[in-house]
């Protein structure tokens, strides 16, 4: 089984939201709370030393996804060619299960043709087949989002990390996406989110 991941530069993200945008645009999320990567504003600090960092954030294709294991239908579950979590709408009750399970809040509760169904980020997975990124990285336009197979990322980028102080702990599903931090997201508290 291969596993693809995403990689951010935290350091160089501007905050644009065009991933974002992308996103939204391509998966036709147009109602309010409907939104598969999140972009947030973390602030701490007092005067004379503040700070800030920009997360964007999408599902994180774990090795062992809460979000699968608690489906009860298998609507939820990974594909064993790319290890993205994939979600198949005709076996979805829209009980809620994997929204509850997932540490990291991924997947939502949406109306899709009358029938309320889980849904999230799959990864781009018909671009991905095709050999292209995820819609998100292409619209970067400061190139600090990356995807591809999680071995070349984690070769390509070292001193990445999985753990940050607003994200869960990575020890349990071991997310797929790795994060080149300020040394604020890994060392302090923030004070206000955006």
């Amino acid at each position: 089984m291969g596993q693809k991941a995403f990689y951010y530069d935290m350091k160089k993200c501007a905050g644009c939201h065009a991933c974002q945008v992308a996103c939204r645009d391509r998966n036709a999320l147009y109602n309010v709370g409907e939104i598969f990567r999140k972009v947030d504003i973390y602030e701490g600090g007092k005067y004379p030393k503040p700070w800030m960092y920009i997360l964007s954030v999408a599902c994180n294709h774990c090795a062992r996804p809460a979000c699968v294991g608690a489906c009860p239908t298998g609507a939820m579950y990974k594909d064993a060619e790319t290890g993205l979590v994939l979600h198949d709408d005709e076996l979805c009750i829209g009980c809620g299960s994997c929204v509850q399970a997932c540490p990291y809040h991924e997947p939502i509760l949406m109306e899709k043709e009358g029938k309320t169904v889980a849904a999230k980020c799959d990864g781009c997975y018909a671009l991905v087949k095709e050999g292209k990124n995820p819609v998100c990285v292409d619209a970067c336009n400061s190139r600090v989002l990356e995807f591809g197979e999680m071995t070349d990322i984690m070769k390509a980028h070292p001193d990445a990390v999985q753990n940050i102080k607003v994200l869960p702990d990575a020890s349990e599903t071991v997310p797929a996406f790795f994060i080149d931090p300020t040394p604020e997201a890994v060392n302090e508290e923030p004070t206000q989110v955006f």
